[in-house]
C-alpha cells in the first residue's frame, strides 16, 4: 500500500503538490478541512444575501421589490443553503482540521474517500442554485419541503432538489464514517475516550446521528420522487397516502439534525471558555454524558414541530415532556461553562467575546424553545415569527458564533500568523448588536400575530420588521470585516507562537505554527489527562 502512495506525496519532501491539482486531489486533512471551510464561507454569503432580499421586501408593509414566487423561492434556498452548505460544512471543516491534531494521529483514517466526500458538495450545490434559473423556478415550498406543496404543487425543478439533497447526504455519511473511523483507531497511545477533548467527543456523537438520520432524509426524498413520477401516493390523501405522514418521517431527520448543527458548537465552546478563563473545564465527565444524552433524546422529540396537525393528546404530552427533558443536558453544560469561568483568570480575546455571546444568546434560544414546547402555547406561536427568532437565536449566535470563535480561536495555528485583533472585536460586537436587533423583535412580531413565510403584512407589524431589517443588513455587511480579517491574517500578520493562546492544552498547540504538512509522523507522547476533578 505505501508504495502506492508514494508518488502522490512525493513532491517536496512529502510537501503538498503545486498548483491546482494540490487542491483537486489532496488527501490531506488540512487541505481538505481547507476546503470544507471556504465552500462554507462563500454558502454563507450566497445565503446572507437571500436573507437579505426577504429582509429587504419586509422592510415596509406592501410588494416593494420581489414577485411572491421569487420570495418564497427565496426562503426555501435561504434556510437550504445556511443549515446544508454554510454550517454542516463548517463544522465538517473543522473536524477535518483539528480531530487528527488533536488526538495525535498523521491524518484521517479514510484520506481518498474524505477528498471524494468534499467534492460532492460543489456539484450538489450548483445543481441546487441552478434550479433558481429553471422554468417554474427553483423550491418555493419552504426548507422544510412539506408534501404536497414539494409533490403535487411543486415546480418541475424539484427533481433536481431532490438528487441535489441525496448528493449532500452521501457526502455527509462518508464524513461521519471517517470520523467515527479516526477517533476510534487512530488515537495516540495512552489516551483512552475519556481523554479526548470535549471538541471531539461531540464530533464522535454528531458522526453517530449523522449516520443514523441521513438515510432517513434520503428516505423521504426518495418517496416524493414517486409520488411525482411514479404514480405512488405516499403523501397524498386520495390515494391512501397522509401528508402528515411526510412531516413525521422529515422531522424524524431533522430534529437530530438541529443538534448535529449544535453540538460541534457544544465543543468548540468547550474548548475556548477553559483557555481564556485559565481553568480546566469545570466537569468533563458530565460534559460528556450530557451530550450523548442530548443525541438519544433528540430521537423522541421531532413531533414538537407538529403540535398543530391534531394529534391524540397522549402523543402532545408524551412530545411536549421529552422536550423540557432535553433541557436538562443543556442546562448541565450552560452551568459548567459558567462554573468554568467562576473565579477564573479571565481575558476577552475574540474567541472569548464569541464564546460567551454564544452562552448568553444561545440560553435565549433555548428559553423560547421551552415556550414552544407547551403543547396548549404552541397553537399560538405555531408558524409565526416567534418560530423564526427562536432558530436564529439557536442557529445564528449558537452554531454560526461557535464558527467564528473557532475561525478566531485556531486560526493562528493554522496560518501561523496573528489576526488582527482590533478588527475581530469590532466585527464581534457589529456582528453581536447585529443579530440581536434583527432577530429579538421577531418575538413580538410573532406573539403578535405575524406568519412567517409572508411577502406582505399587515401595517401594526411593520415597526418592528424596519428595525429587524436594519438589524439584518448590520449583521450582513459586518460579515466583511470577518473576511478581510482571515484573508490579511492568511496573507500577514504578526508571527503567531506555537502555543499561541498560553492557557490551552490540547495535543494541537506542541505543533508548531502554522503545523507541517503531515501532522504527527510518529505518535506523540500524551502526558495529561483532559479531565478536571470537577
Amino acid at each position: 500500500m505505501g508504495s502506492l502512495e508514494q508518488p502522490v506525496h512525493s513532491t517536496g519532501h512529502h510537501g503538498p503538490a503545486t498548483g491546482i491539482t494540490r487542491w483537486l486531489y489532496t488527501t490531506n486533512h488540512k487541505d481538505i478541512g481547507t476546503l470544507y471551510l471556504l465552500f462554507s464561507l462563500m454558502m454563507f454569503f450566497i445565503g446572507g444575501c437571500m436573507a437579505l432580499t426577504i429582509r429587504a421586501e419586509l422592510f415596509q408593509p406592501g410588494l416593494q421589490l420581489v414577485r411572491p414566487e421569487f420570495f418564497n423561492q427565496m426562503t426555501t434556498s435561504h434556510g437550504l443553503i445556511m443549515v446544508f452548505g454554510a454550517v454542516m460544512p463548517a463544522f465538517v471543516g473543522l473536524a477535518n482540521w483539528l480531530i487528527p491534531m488533536m488526538i495525535g494521529a498523521p491524518d484521517m483514517a479514510l484520506p481518498r474517500m474524505n477528498n471524494w466526500s468534499f467534492w460532492i458538495l460543489p456539484f450538489a450545490f450548483t445543481m441546487m442554485l441552478s434550479t433558481l434559473l429553471m422554468e417554474g423556478g427553483g423550491p418555493n415550498f419552504g426548507w422544510t419541503f412539506y408534501a404536497p406543496l414539494s409533490t403535487t404543487y411543486a415546480p418541475p425543478s424539484v427533481t433536481f432538489f431532490i438528487f441535489a439533497v441525496h448528493m449532500m447526504g452521501i457526502s455527509s455519511i462518508m464524513g461521519a464514517i471517517n470520523v467515527i473511523a479516526t477517533i476510534l483507531n487512530m488515537r495516540t497511545p495512552g489516551m483512552k475516550l475519556m481523554d479526548m477533548p470535549l471538541f471531539v467527543w461531540t464530533w464522535l456523537i454528531t458522526a453517530f446521528l449523522l449516520i443514523a438520520v441521513m438515510p432517513v432524509l434520503a428516505g423521504v426524498v426518495t418517496m416524493m420522487l414517486m409520488d411525482i413520477h411514479f404514480g405512488t401516493s405516499f403523501f397524498d390523501a386520495a390515494g391512501g397516502g397522509d401528508p402528515v405522514l411526510f412531516q413525521h418521517v422529515f422531522w424524524f431527520f431533522g430534529h437530530p439534525e438541529v443538534y448535529i448543527m449544535i453540538l460541534p458548537a457544544f465543543g468548540v465552546v468547550s474548548e475556548i471558555i477553559p483557555t481564556f478563563a485559565r481553568k480546566r473545564l469545570f466537569g468533563y465527565t458530565s460534559m460528556v454524558y450530557a451530550t450523548a444524552s442530548i443525541a438519544i433524546l433528540s430521537f423522541i422529540v421531532w413531533a414538537h414541530h407538529m403540535f398543530a396537525v391534531g394529534m391524540p393528546l397522549a402523543g402532545e404530552l408524551f412530545f411536549m415532556y421529552s422536550t423540557m427533558l432535553i433541557a436538562v443536558p443543556t442546562g448541565v453544560k450552560v452551568f459548567n461553562w459558567v462554573a468554568t469561568m467562576y473565579r477564573g483568570s479571565m481575558t476577552f480575546e475574540t474567541p472569548m467575546l464569541f464564546a460567551l455571546a454564544f452562552v448568553v444568546l444561545f440560553t435565549i434560544g433555548g428559553f423560547s424553545g421551552l415556550m414552544l414546547a407547551i403543547a396548549p402555547a404552541d397553537f399560538q406561536y405555531h408558524d409565526t415569527y416567534f418560530v423564526v427568532a427562536h432558530f436564529h437565536y439557536v442557529l445564528v449566535p449558537g452554531s454560526v458564533f461557535s464558527i467564528m470563535a473557532a475561525a478566531y480561536y485556531w486560526l493562528p495555528k493554522w496560518t501561523g500568523h496573528m489576526y488582527n485583533e482590533s478588527m475581530g472585536k469590532l466585527h464581534f460586537w457589529l456582528s453581536f448588536i447585529g443579530v440581536n436587533v434583527t432577530f429579538f423583535p421577531m418575538h413580538f412580531l410573532g406573539l403578535a400575530g405575524m406568519p412567517r413565510r409572508i411577502p406582505d403584512y399587515a401595517l401594526q407589524f411593520a415597526d418592528f420588521n424596519m428595525v429587524a431589517t436594519f438589524g439584518a443588513f448590520l449583521f450582513g455587511f459586518s460579515q466583511l470585516l470577518f473576511v478581510y480579517n482571515i484573508i490579511s491574517c492568511i496573507r500577514s500578520g504578526k508571527k503567531a507562537t506555537d502555543n499561541v493562546w498560553e492557557g490551552s492544552h490540547g495535543l494541537e498547540w506542541t505543533l508548531s505554527s502554522p503545523p507541517p504538512y503531515h501532522s504527527f509522523t510518529e505518535p506523540p507522547v500524551f502526558k495529561h489527562p483532559y479531565k478536571d476533578n470537577g
